[in-house]
């Protein structure tokens, strides 16, 4: 419990502000110090009578905000001042953004207000209050990324201090940082910013998981300590020979990243052993950046063996984040892999500190001014998406999601130029990204001379060209060809424009019905009608009028079934609600102000989502839809993580009952050396041993090796550990994990 204790929290609120000072190491002048200084008050000033729910003076988490932005991001005073008053607007009704911007100027008040959420009652039925905020932070991206970067500071300090908020909120900032805010990192080149992220989000979905890979990671910390010694010493030796100045060290790999590479190879914790990569830091003229890079590599691979598979350049070709280094991986004198990154100063600084290390040498590398680096390039994505017309929020989430995939393929024009785009990227986005009208008129391509369709993916090292003709058009079918934001913007807005003319057709064949039957062709009316249609819109209406899928038959069978309704009422154009008692208005159900807390499952009608299969024993999170059953995930569900983020205000944080003794259906799958009898004692063990109910069996063998996938009915997740340990006593198999997605029948 906090002791509120005004005399040492004020101590404290000094040690932190001269703190940040520190964090902030420029030699700036008294007038910069003076401003800082005058934001600083401001913002104790402004929050002296608010506290965290924590207990703590609130005014220490702005400070600690702008000592990430000052330290770790390496920003400068614009963006510290902005840091400093971030919530002030938003907090206290006593201070405005024209306040700001008469006190500190336009652009610190341009960034505070980016700063600043929307209320919940912004929130539109089709929307939701987090894809709205999240849109109004980037709608300023076009203008100053430092909103972007000051974001990911507040929120890394949110996540540093969640242990004070419930459980439910936890989840929910959990999620929307593993979702959003973490990969946005990522593609700002914010690396560590990016791992902290993921581990503390991980930390409160699977707490269990975060403690047992952190204390295995304490356990093993000094014979990993004593490895690297050895195994860097002849390499420190070396470079110190040749006259090299540089700086070695070791980088440990995230927990989060050890607990997915523990997922996706399916193999415990011992099996992980890329666990660190030792980091060679070179002192280099920007001229002779490569040539001393690959000496160092020369040196390295002097004494141990390169796996050649394992080179990555990414000094001649930089990540679209603006990433540069060398990676290789070589064979230790203990049989051991052990991945060795090579990179000079300037490249290690924009590794750590993104893009404000990258802006800071982009005059440096930018000689050739045609040239933008994949860090501009994104910048530039991103700002054609948020000059859309389109104003849904999810859909534009969707959209920037898209934009923050960190693989990568590398294609060439058919002139040899190389392009980057996204993994996953097809024909049609690459004729988008190298210009709109191409991409509007593209009919075909193509892929290494050979004819290709437009949905064909690229691979690395394609040459890609695009046959385009005069009268080629959009498609609706091209939404689901394309991959990237740009090109699924680009399209959305050449099928406006074609639907536009179709709409305005649609419009006058409706007015001529109506004036037919001698009813009012007023808005009022129109949206009835369409109402009573089934449309959200008018817009949608004009369209099924422009294809003749709607008639003067539909229009006077609406006044056959509601005389009144339509003849009457149409035309005195009375309020929609003045009808709700005969049926046929609508009433919109409330919006409940925060989700439904910790109810028992017994009460509630749900079902089990597919995608992965929740237990009792789970932490798990429910999805509520107007009209339909809850659907029950597990909370680090990659789906719930989605729903969670555009959806916070709908989800039910439900708890298994004690009483439950339904079963409910789970995955294993086993892998081991095939022999005589094995099905038999597999099947043994599940259905004697531990009474467990199998519903479906797989097996497939390669050569001595096999590999089963059994569905099957347990109680609890206490059933499926059981069944795991009790699986690998089994002679000859070797692996016993539980699947999270599987189909129903294999």
């Amino acid at each position: 419990m906090y002791e509120v204790d005004p005399i040492l929290e004020n101590k404290e609120i000094v040690k932190r502000y001269r703190g940040l000072l520190r964090a902030w190491s420029s030699n700036k002048g008294l007038r910069d110090k003076n401003k800082v200084r005058e934001a600083f008050e401001l913002a104790k000033e402004a929050h002296k009578t608010m506290r965290r729910r924590s207990g703590e003076p609130y005014i220490y988490h702005p400070l600690e905000v702008a000592r990430i932005v000052a330290g770790d991001i390496g920003l400068g005073e614009t963006a510290i001042i902005c840091a400093l008053l971030h919530d002030v607007v938003e907090d206290n009704a006593d201070y405005s953004t024209d306040f700001i911007r008469k006190k500190f100027g336009e652009k610190v008040a341009y960034i505070v207000d980016g700063l600043t959420k929307i209320k919940d009652g912004y929130e539109r039925p089709e929307s939701s209050v987090q894809a709205e905020n999240i849109k109004k932070m980037l709608l300023t991206l076009s203008d100053d990324v430092r909103v972007i970067l000051i974001k990911l500071a507040d929120r890394l300090h949110n996540m540093r201090t969640l242990d004070s908020m419930p459980d439910y909120k936890q989840k929910n900032i959990a999620a929307e940082t593993i979702y959003l805010y973490s990969p946005l990192a990522h593609r700002l080149g914010l690396y560590a910013i990016k791992s902290e992220l993921e581990d503390l989000a991980l930390k409160y979905t699977e707490p269990e998981i975060y403690n047992t890979i952190a204390l295995k990671l304490q356990e093993t910390e000094i014979a990993r300590a004593k490895f690297i010694q050895k195994f860097i010493h002849p390499i420190k030796r070396d470079l110190t020979l040749k006259g090299i100045s540089f700086e070695i060290d070791s980088r440990e790999k995230s927990i989060f990243s050890i607990y997915k590479k523990m997922q996706v190879k399916e193999i415990p914790f011992e099996e992980v052993f890329d666990i660190f990569a030792v980091r060679i830091i070179v002192d280099s003229a920007f001229e002779l950046e490569k040539i001393n890079c690959w000496q160092v590599y020369s040196i390295v691979t002097d004494h141990y063996n390169p796996k050649l598979n394992r080179l990555r350049d990414w000094i001649s070709t930089p990540k679209a984040n603006g990433y540069e280094s060398l990676h290789t991986t070589v064979m230790s004198q203990t049989g051991q892999w052990v991945e060795v990154q090579i990179r000079t100063r300037r490249m290690h600084e924009i590794a750590e500190r993104g893009y404000a290390a990258h802006w800071k040498y982009k005059q440096l590398t930018d000689k050739d001014k045609s040239q933008e680096s994949g860090l501009d390039l994104w910048l530039r994505k991103v700002q054609e998406i948020l000059r859309s017309p389109d104003s849904n929020a999810l859909s534009f989430l969707d959209d920037i999601k898209l934009t923050l995939f960190s693989d990568e393929v590398f294609v060439f024009t058919p002139k040899g130029e190389i392009k980057s785009l996204p993994a996953g990227s097809t024909v049609l986005d690459f004729a988008y990204n190298i210009h709109t009208h191409l991409g509007n008129t593209c009919i075909a391509s193509k892929v290494n001379r050979k004819l290709s369709p437009l949905n064909l993916k690229l691979k690395s090292g394609d040459q890609v060209e695009i046959i385009s003709s005069k009268k080629g058009n959009p498609k609706e079918e091209w939404l689901s060809y394309a991959f990237t934001a740009r090109a699924k913007t680009y399209i959305k807005e050449a099928l406006r424009e074609q639907q536009r003319s179709v709409m305005s057709e649609g419009r006058h064949k409706l007015e001529g019905y109506f004036n037919e039957l001698s009813i009012k062709f007023s808005r009022h009316n129109v949206n009835r009608f369409s109402e009573y249609q089934g449309f959200s819109n008018q817009n949608e209406l004009f369209l099924k009028v422009a294809k003749d899928e709607i008639d003067i038959n539909h229009v006077r069978q609406c006044c056959l079934e509601h005389d009144t309704l339509i003849n009457e009422d149409f035309r005195a154009g009375r309020s929609l609600n003045q009808f709700n008692t005969s049926g046929h208005g609508v009433e919109l159900p409330a919006r409940p102000t925060r989700p439904t807390m910790m109810p028992d499952l017994d009460n509630l009608e749900f079902t089990i989502s597919h995608c992965c299969h929740p237990l009792p024993g789970d932490d798990i999170v429910g999805y509520a839809p107007a009209g339909s059953a809850l659907q029950v995930h597990r909370t680090n569900c990659p789906e719930a993580i989605e729903l969670m983020t555009r959806y916070a205000n709908k989800m039910v944080y439900a708890r298994w009952s004690n009483s439950h003794l339904n079963t409910f259906l789970a995955g294993i799958k086993t892998t081991g050396i095939d022999r005589k009898s094995m099905i038999f004692d597999i099947i043994q063990v599940i259905s004697e041993k531990l009474a467990l109910n199998i519903r479906s069996f797989h097996i497939e063998t390669s050569g001595d090796i096999f590999e089963s996938y059994i569905s099957l009915y347990v109680h609890d997740t206490i059933d499926i550990s059981r069944l795991s340990e009790e699986l690998k006593t089994i002679n000859g198999i070797s692996t016993a994990v539980r699947m999270y997605k599987f189909a129903l029948n294999f």
